[in-house]
């Protein structure tokens, strides 16, 4: 198995808002460095990405919005008295006018759907570097047929065609499965494992039949993002019947956890895909603090054995998991019977 990392995560560090409080975003850097130490422990090798493609960010999202992320805390410095991070604080209400602003606090709001999401100084290049993270992961498995995992972070998941929030500004799973469908694959299927619902994953592609998303995550009637997940968001247009949610209640255990990913591999064999993206939260994890379900370690490689035994060439992109004390035993073990 290839692993592909960077160190040029550790520069992006931002703010939230969570509770009522303003705080460093719960998605820091640790998270990807523990990962790292304990894949490392466990005998893989972690290997630099190639370059950013820059043509490829601009086919997955809005070419507006780049420009916007790689200028915003340029811009947000250009202030007179500018704060610790960019963030937005103001949405357009329902029924409101789509036009963008032009000013950096209007296009923020915008550009974001949550306060749980801020740009700073290192933001562009952490992202940009988890985009080429994902892209060189899925070159390899392209070239190889091998499964790959990139050690993305910031995650990618709820990052839209135009919009940042949930702690996401590129949507990794999107630009790698975009760049096998660019190599020649007809059809790719992503599937989401993250306790929360891939929102900017299933809104990229909801309107074609090119990308299967798939998701199994808690319920949006109790839990993040709120807005998207349930289970009649089929597709719309090309994409009509491509799009599959999982919801699931509070407390979901590996045992119920487990016939929901039956449903969900079923549809992507059946499909017949050239090629399987797994957006890999490992926020389902029974002490998450952000979650509520009941995985336990050595349930994510029975899992990710499972997930394997389909024969679809894999790659693997990181999404959450905040138990930093047992993220890294966590992605290790999905791994693990994937190795080769």
């Amino acid at each position: 198995m290839r692993v592909i990392s960077s160190g040029v995560h550790q520069a992006h560090h931002g703010l939230e808002l969570f509770d009522a409080k303003v705080n460093p975003s719960i998605e820091g850097p640790d998270r990807a460095d523990l990962i790292g130490e304990a894949l490392e422990t466990a005998g893989h090798r972690l290997i630099e990405p190639g370059p950013v493609d820059p043509e490829l960010l601009r086919r997955v999202h809005d070419s507006v919005y780049v420009d916007f992320l790689a200028s915003a805390w340029d811009r947000w410095q250009e202030r007179e008295t500018p704060g610790p991070a960019a963030m937005g604080f103001t949405w357009a209400p329902r029924g409101a006018s789509n036009r963008r602003p032009d000013d950096l606090i209007g296009q923020l709001g915008y550009h974001s759907f949550a306060a749980d999401c801020s740009i700073v100084a290192g933001t562009w290049a952490a992202a940009t570097s988890a985009a080429a993270i994902a892209t060189t992961a899925a070159d390899h498995t392209i070239a190889t047929g091998e499964t790959s995992y990139g050690l993305c972070r910031p995650p990618g998941h709820h990052a839209t065609a135009d919009q940042f929030g949930g702690y996401c500004y590129l949507n990794n799973a999107a630009i790698a499965a975009q760049r096998f469908l660019d190599h020649g694959a007809t059809r790719v299927a992503i599937l989401d494992v993250d306790y929360h619902h891939g929102n900017g994953t299933q809104s990229i592609f909801y309107d074609r039949s090119d990308v299967m998303f798939v998701s199994l995550h808690a319920d949006p009637t109790f839990e993040f993002p709120w807005f998207a997940g349930h289970a009649d968001e089929t597709g719309t247009a090309a994409g009509a019947g491509w799009n599959l949610n999982l919801p699931l209640p509070r407390a979901t255990d590996y045992a119920r956890w487990s016939e929901a990913l039956e449903t969900a591999l079923g549809r992507i064999v059946d499909a017949g895909v050239d090629a399987l993206i797994v957006s890999l939260g490992v926020d389902i994890y029974a002490d998450d603090p952000l979650g509520t379900f009941g995985i336990e370690t050595a349930d994510f490689g029975t899992m990710a054995t499972r997930i394997g035994s389909i024969g679809v060439p894999l790659t693997i992109v990181q999404e959450g998991g905040y138990a930093v004390a047992a993220i890294g035993d966590n992605v290790a073990a999905f791994l693990a019977p994937l190795t080769s």
